[in-house]
C-alpha cells in the first residue's frame, strides 16, 4: 500500500510532502493517513520542545514542567486541526459561490498536506527555539521574549507553507484563475482564525510562576490587543 510504502522512508514522506514533486508512481498521492501522522508527529516534536522553557532555563525540574511539555505537544497539532476546521466551512461557501465547487477535494488535499508540511517546518525550527532558550536568562521578560520567539517561529512557519500551498494551487490556478482569489481568502481567513485559537489555547509554553494547566482561566479575550501588549511590555523593558 502507498502509505506503507511512504512511512517505511520518513525523509521520502518530507520530500514527497515539502516539494510537492514526487519521484515515482507510487508516491504520486499521499494518503490521508500519511498527511495526518506527518501533522500529529512533527507538531508533537516543536509542540515538546515549546513547552520546555522553564525546565530548559532552571525554573522547574523535568519532572515539574513534564505535563507542561506534554500539553503544549498535544496543543500544536490541535490547534492546526482545529484552525483548519473553523475555516473550511466559509471556505467551502466561497468555493461554492464562484463556482469552484467540483474542485474542492483537491482544495481540501492541497491544504490538508501544506498543514503536514507547516508541521514539517516547525519541527525543522525546534533545534532553534531549544537553542534560543538556552540562551535566555531566568527572568520574566524572558518567559514574555519566549512567547514572541515562539510566536514568530510559528509566523516563519505560516509564512513558508503559504509559499508551499502556491505550489499545491498552482494546477488549479492554471485550470480556473479564480483559485489564485480564494488563495489568498484561505490564507486571510486561516490567519484571522489561527491567531484567535492560539490565544485561547494558551498556555503553550507554561509561566513558571503559574499553576500547570491546560487552559488559561481567563483563556477568552482578543489577541491582537493582547500580543500588541506584550510586543510594547517587552520593548519597554528592553531598552
Amino acid at each position: 500500500m502507498d502509505w506503507i510504502y511512504l512511512l517505511s522512508s520518513p525523509l521520502r514522506t518530507v520530500d514527497a510532502i515539502l516539494r510537492h514533486q514526487p519521484s515515482g508512481a507510487r508516491e504520486s498521492r499521499l494518503s490521508w493517513m500519511v498527511v495526518l501522522g506527518a501533522v500529529v508527529f512533527c507538531g508533537l516534536v516543536y509542540g515538546t520542545v515549546m513547552g520546555s522553557h522553564a525546565w530548559v532555563v532552571g525554573k522547574r525540574s523535568l519532572n515539574e514542567q513534564g505535563l507542561q511539555m506534554f500539553y503544549s505537544a498535544i496543543k500544536v497539532p490541535l490547534l492546526l486541526g482545529v484552525t483548519t476546521s473553523v475555516a473550511l466551512p466559509s471556505f467551502f461557501v466561497f468555493n461554492t459561490i464562484l463556482g469552484l465547487r467540483d474542485d474542492f477535494g483537491v482544495v481540501m488535499r492541497s491544504i490538508l498536506s501544506v498543514q503536514a508540511g507547516l508541521t514539517i517546518i516547525l519541527a525543522s525550527l525546534a533545534p532553534i527555539t531549544l537553542f534560543f532558550y538556552v540562551s535566555s536568562p531566568a527572568t520574566q521578560a524572558a518567559y514574555q521574549s519566549a512567547i514572541l520567539f515562539n510566536a514568530m517561529m510559528f509566523g516563519t512557519a505560516s509564512v513558508s507553507a503559504q509559499l508551499l500551498l502556491r505550489v499545491y494551487y498552482r494546477p488549479l490556478i492554471v485550470k480556473n484563475p479564480l483559485h489564485r482569489r480564494m488563495l489568498w481568502v484561505w490564507i486571510g481567513l486561516y490567519a484571522f482564525v489561527g491567531i484567535q485559537c492560539g490565544w485561547i489555547l494558551r498556555p503553550f509554553i507554561g509561566d513558571h510562576q503559574l499553576e500547570t494547566a491546560f487552559f488559561r482561566k481567563d483563556k477568552f479575550g482578543n489577541a491582537y490587543v493582547k500580543v500588541w501588549e506584550m510586543v510594547c511590555d517587552v520593548f519597554l523593558n528592553f531598552f
